[in-house]
């Protein structure tokens, strides 16, 4: 949209002037205003496809970070699992030294 206001700008009131007189001439007064909506509209279906692409992107990104948090969470729960069997293993190891020490005794 920038491009085509800095083109605009650029361009002399005369020069303007002269466009739409050339348009008129070839165009006529009845195929303006179709031709018009015919533009606006490609621009609005322009505008709605771009928002879509970049909601898809935004949703692709908040999904991958999901799935990144429930990795993390999975890793998370498994390490702590494997540290209460290791400390389970350890007390028991630790009981049976103790009762063989005491029945020694």
């Amino acid at each position: 949209m920038n491009s085509s206001y800095q083109i605009l700008a650029m361009l002399s009131g005369t020069a303007i002037a002269i466009i739409f007189i050339v348009v008129f001439l070839l165009f006529g007064p009845t195929k303006i205003p179709e031709i018009v909506r015919s533009i606006v509209r490609a621009r609005k279906e322009i505008k709605k496809a771009t928002d879509e692409v970049e909601n898809e992107i935004d949703n692709s990104e908040e999904d991958e970070m999901r799935k990144k948090v429930r990795r993390k969470i999975i890793e998370e729960e498994e390490r702590a699992k494997i540290r209460a069997k290791i400390e389970e293993e350890e007390r028991a190891k630790l009981a049976s030294k103790n009762s063989s020490d005491d029945a020694a005794k």
